[in-house]
């Protein structure tokens, strides 16, 4: 099929979901009340997918998906024969996290046969089968188990990509594990450059490799700025599942006697660990850009994401464009466009 054909179905597909957004339930089509009761089973399937985080990675697709931005990404590559099997082993940490692998793959010209997550299973079928319907069809599987593949995408935790990679050995392969993002101030930050930290923080709960689970901040800064202007988030609290892991930590560090400062829906902790558990974030203090620069290092394969307005030469966003990454953003910095085109050159077996 032709390219521009799925392009342009792609971007009316952002199209449809943009004017599904701005509708109110009582003036929905009936394939909109569908996609509505798809969205609310997810929720129902998975408490993390709240209807509010369901809309805004909805709406940050949406605004991508236009025939200029698709158009410019895929005219960057060169073109490809495609026809190669790919597997695809998506997470499901946050919503919709899998979708770009996906659109990467039937753009490249290749099928992918899709391992969806138990955790988001209910909109990605959904709007494939719509992008089908608006581009004279598209060719992908969904599949419970991978078999008939040529190169496999995957996703999975530290433990499980060891597996992956053993698995998926005698095949071309990207496979990814945890990562999280660090934030770093210079103390000059606006309130309002704070208020989108906490963007970068608390979307999705904290629950995606994008969001800040680490912050360095100068030696003089005063924590109670983060606290002043993290407030936006502070309904978080009343997620019962976030709710519990906060109270379980809570309780930790009170019986470990550990210090921690606390605002009553997220609490910041002096330590020096790149990940930390969920409603917590780790903070240190620097003296120079130095100690940063030996952190980033010896972290670099499990940062996904560098936040700051500091010219850290490490492809660093600016505050609260963590969770609104471009198409030509690709997950540990590892080409997806580029690892399709080698694969369309290889015989397989």
């Amino acid at each position: 099929m032709n390219i521009s054909i799925k392009i342009s179905g792609l971007a009316q597909l952002g199209l449809f979901i943009n004017q599904f957004l701005e509708k109110t339930e009582e003036v929905y089509s009936e394939e909109e009340a569908l996609f509505s009761m798809k969205l609310s089973r997810s929720e129902i399937e998975n408490p993390w997918f709240t209807q509010d985080s369901l809309r805004f990675a909805l709406k940050q697709w949406a605004d991508l998906l236009t025939e200029e931005n698709l158009n410019d990404w895929v005219n960057s590559y060169p073109e490809t024969k495609g026809g190669k099997k790919v597997g695809l082993i998506l997470a499901g940490n946050i919503p919709l996290v899998g979708f770009h692998d996906v659109i990467t793959v039937v753009l490249s010209g290749h099928i992918p046969v899709i391992k969806m997550s138990s955790k988001d299973k209910q909109i990605l079928p959904f709007l494939l089968e719509k992008w089908a319907s608006l581009s004279e069809g598209i060719e992908y599987q969904l599949v419970e188990k991978l078999e008939n593949y040529d190169a496999v995408i995957a996703t999975g935790s530290n433990n499980t990509a060891r597996y992956l990679e053993y698995y998926f050995k005698n095949k071309p392969n990207i496979i990814r594990k945890n990562r999280t993002s660090v934030a770093v101030l210079s103390g000059k930050e606006t309130d309002e450059e704070l208020q989108l930290l906490a963007e970068d923080i608390f979307r999705y709960f904290g629950l995606g490799c994008r969001n800040v689970t680490r912050l360095f901040i100068p030696q003089d800064f005063k924590l109670e700025r983060l606290f002043e202007n993290f407030v936006g988030f502070q309904d978080i609290i009343n997620h019962h599942k976030y709710a519990n892991n906060y109270d379980y930590n809570r309780a930790v560090y009170l019986l470990n006697q550990e210090n921690f400062w606390d605002n009553n829906f997220v609490m910041l902790k002096e330590d020096t660990q790149l990940f930390s558990p969920l409603s917590v974030i780790n903070f240190s203090r620097y003296d120079n850009l130095a100690e940063i620069e030996t952190f980033l290092n010896e972290n670099h394969e499990n940062i996904q994401c560098i936040v700051s307005h500091l010219c850290l030469s490490r492809g660093e966003v600016g505050f609260g464009e963590a969770q609104t990454p471009s198409l030509n953003t690709y997950a540990d910095n590892v080409d997806t466009m580029a690892f399709l085109r080698i694969i369309d050159q290889l015989e397989m077996n």
